[in-house]
């Protein structure tokens, strides 16, 4: 089972510049990610954009919808800002496909050493893999469907709704 992964940006592949104190985007982490977790999964990645997802336009997400599209793959992972997943999954899953894709992302960025995205990611590859066809959220060890969950920002967690 061939996955592919499509990077979007979002906290996931954000840095730190020390001097300015600002999180910006050099590249994506995911490759070393998964390297670090010796997966062993056929794994496809594609980069769309680096992006946070509070700047991310309709266009954006029609791109990223229309990569669902296009792609092979019948297993998606989309990793992407926590803040407008929702946004994007819907127009996602107005596309009606016949894959299982699951969007992921983080709180706290991977290069920061106590990111929450390996396990949200090592999650998805695994929920991806077992769910059956839609759109789903995989957040904090649990996956939803992309319009039953919201980000608790008092929190900083998935719900269900």
């Amino acid at each position: 089972m061939r996955i592919t992964i499509f990077v979007t940006g979002g906290t996931f592949d954000k840095e730190y510049n020390e001097i300015t104190g600002e999180l910006y985007f050099k590249d994506t982490h995911i490759r070393e990610i998964l390297d670090s977790g010796r997966s062993l999964l056929d794994i496809d990645i594609k980069k769309l954009m680096l992006i946070d997802s509070l700047k991310m336009t309709n266009e954006d997400r029609e791109e990223i919808a229309q990569n669902c599209v296009d792609s092979e793959s019948r297993h998606i992972v989309i990793t992407h800002g926590t803040d407008t997943m929702r946004k994007t999954a819907n127009i996602v899953s107005k596309k009606s496909l016949n894959k299982t894709i699951v969007l992921t992302g983080a709180m706290i960025p991977y290069k920061f050493g106590s990111s929450d995205g390996l396990f949200n990611l090592g999650c998805a590859l695994a929920f991806v893999q077992s769910l059956p066809v839609g759109v789903y959220i995989a957040m904090n060890g649990k996956y939803f469907r992309w319009n039953e969950v919201k980000k608790n920002k008092n929190f900083g967690r998935f719900e269900k709704i």
